[in-house]
């Protein structure tokens, strides 16, 4: 008997030793209570009200926006709010489900589940007594759908957030609608609203319906430019710590989180993607389509890679990304939302390990023109590399440039399948097998014994062998007066270049070869009146610049831009492995700048 206890505190102690060593550490600037959020990465929007019975169309006319935010029909449409209230007649009580679209976020592999409580249209999806204006005051039987939903997703195991709108409310007289902003309405008169709507339906909503993972305001102004203000931004943040201590609050409460350190998570603009990487929670709120409330002429659908990508792209720079479905009057999910969302939850039953719980790497956004890495960093010392490959690669190699730690192993997360990899210097090659693991982004793992140790501002070696020198990836970007893309992209992204500038890169060459130099830019002067000089292992190319002249951007538009060459420049012999440092001096006369766009050094 004694041996056999032994033997069970083993096995005990051995698998805590496992369970230890699968936990990861939380990004940084993360409280206690949002913890949860950073791990989940990945949730369910829903926009679901009254507005959802127009489907985007009242009495014969569209919705009067070309955004085609069907959820504003109320407000672009100049609807009465009594004749607003009879298109719940056209729902359908007896098969509105909200269990079915908690099911259907588990199975799309969400996390938490947030519901429009209340819109901007004002109308409550819960069993209010704070006026007549709720969803219970119109059903028979009487319907609560906050109370509906908050129970599947107790039973389901998914946190609940609400939405509502606090700031805009074009129901009530006091609310803010913005037709006040020709038709005036004083402090004290929305002060009324906040305190006798805002104020105790926020309370109903945080006493009546369990836990609440967290409370989703939709002001996308800051309170300083806006009718509220910040003393009564405070009372409610107040009245949400007292009674839901656990529950987040959004930055579109209106307090940013660098004003607000109380504040949980910073909310993005809508279907705006993070750009770059972020020691706070953060979060895109996004769409399948356009429209969040059900439209009946959506054509405008994401595909799932899209979409993966999307995800992909937030969780690599420690963001999460909430997904939004429009469900119709009915309770139906449109199927082309469906459909992705289970395709999604298929790609996370294999390949969540590299989105839950997972965060940014050191390497910057855009270091590799394959796609994303996340990263886990184990309690034991230990860490995991993601390599989310957005094209299998033709040439079967990722070249992962930055990294100057061998993995101990290097494996595909869908199948566990060994593969090869080897590291030179700063670049670490994978070999991949002829085919991609099933559909959509394939994830290649790389293990180390400890977390590794990256080389800062490299240009990442392609997937085509080369390097592209670009000015946002040069080591001197801050200096640069970058112009975006103009004309639909048609005059590419440059460094419009007056007198003289200086670019400067930096690469790791893993082993001896040439590189052939290609130049690209525009120049419009009449005559060479220009160079271009590049440096690099002491050696040095100079090009004189030609003029380019102009090309046709749109056909049969009238529609002449800056013509844009390549040119090339020479080649230079690498005689050995290592760093180097590529100068370039671009000069051009008073008259007729050179807009320079990119240097290629390719094998």
């Amino acid at each position: 008997m004694m041996n056999e206890i032994k033997h069970l505190k083993q096995i005990v102690i051995v698998s805590l030793l496992i369970l230890t060593s699968l936990n990861t550490i939380a990004q940084k600037n993360t409280n206690q209570r949002a913890k949860w959020f950073t791990d989940a990465r990945f949730g369910m929007f829903i926009h679901w009200g009254v507005y959802s019975g127009a489907e985007g169309i009242w009495k014969g006319e569209k919705l009067r926006y070309d955004n085609d935010y069907a959820e504003w029909i109320y407000y672009r449409n100049r609807i009465h709010r009594d004749e607003y209230v009879t298109l719940l007649d056209r729902f359908d009580w007896k098969k509105i489900d909200p269990e079915k679209w908690v099911i259907l976020a588990k199975e799309a592999g969400m996390k938490y589940v947030t519901i429009t409580a209340k819109h901007h249209d004002g109308f409550a999806l819960w069993d209010s007594n704070v006026g007549n204006y709720d969803v219970a005051k119109f059903t028979n039987p009487k319907r609560d759908i906050i109370k509906e939903l908050a129970e599947a997703c107790k039973k389901h195991g998914l946190k609940l957030g609400l939405y509502y709108s606090h700031w805009v409310d074009w129901a009530h007289p006091n609310g803010w609608d913005h037709t006040k902003e020709i038709y005036l309405i004083s402090a004290q008169e929305y002060d009324k609203y906040w305190q006798e709507k805002v104020m105790p339906q926020m309370r109903e909503l945080l006493t009546n319906y369990g836990d609440i993972g967290l409370i989703w305001f939709d002001m996308w102004i800051h309170h300083s430019k806006s009718i509220v203000t910040k003393k009564q931004l405070l009372q409610l943040k107040k009245m949400i710590r007292k009674l839901q201590p656990n529950c987040l609050v959004n930055s579109r409460l209106g307090l940013s989180v660098e004003e607000d350190s109380d504040i949980d998570f910073k909310t993005l603009g809508d279907n705006e993607l993070g750009s770059k990487k972020e020691e706070f929670p953060w979060q895109s709120p996004g769409t399948v389509a356009h429209s969040w409330g059900f439209h009946a002429l959506e054509e405008q659908w994401k595909s799932t890679s899209t979409l993966l990508h999307w995800l992909i792209n937030n969780a690599s720079l420690n963001g999460n990304y909430m997904l939004n479905i429009g469900p119709r009057a009915n309770g139906d999910v449109p199927y082309e939302i469906s459909q992705r969302l289970l395709e999604m939850g298929k790609w996370l039953k294999v390949n969540g390990e590299s989105i839950y719980g997972a965060e940014a790497f050191d390497l910057r956004k855009d270091q590799h023109d394959w796609g994303k890495i996340t990263c886990r960093k184990m309690v034991d010392g230990k860490a995991k590399l993601y390599l989310h490959l957005y094209n299998w690669p033709l040439s079967k190699k990722v070249f992962v440039t930055g990294i100057k730690s061998k993995p101990a192993k290097a494996y595909l997360l869908a199948n566990k399948q060994k593969l090869d990899v080897k590291l030179e210097g700063a670049l670490t090659t994978v070999d991949l097998p002829s085919e991609a693991p099933g559909e959509y982004v394939a994830v290649v793992v790389l293990e180390y014994n400890s977390y590794p140790e990256t080389i800062d501002n490299l240009v990442g070696k392609t997937v085509d062998r080369g390097y592209s020198l670009t000015p946002k990836n040069s080591l001197n970007e801050s200096e640069l007066k970058i112009v975006n893309p103009k004309r639909f992209g048609s005059i590419p992204e440059h460094v419009k270049v007056s007198r003289k500038q200086e670019f400067q890169w930096k690469i790791y060459v893993e082993q001896p070869k040439t590189l052939h130099i290609d130049a690209s830019y525009s120049f419009q002067g009449n005559k060479d009146d220009g160079t271009i000089e590049l440096s690099m292992a002491k050696s040095n190319r100079k090009l004189k610049v030609k003029p380019t002249g102009l090309t046709v951007g749109e056909p049969n538009s009238d529609w002449h831009i800056p013509n844009f060459d390549a040119h090339r420049m020479g080649t230079i012999e690498i005689t050995e492995p290592g760093y180097y440092t590529i100068n370039m001096k671009v000069k051009s006369s008073d008259k007729h700048p050179i807009l320079f766009q990119w240097i290629w050094l390719g094998e």
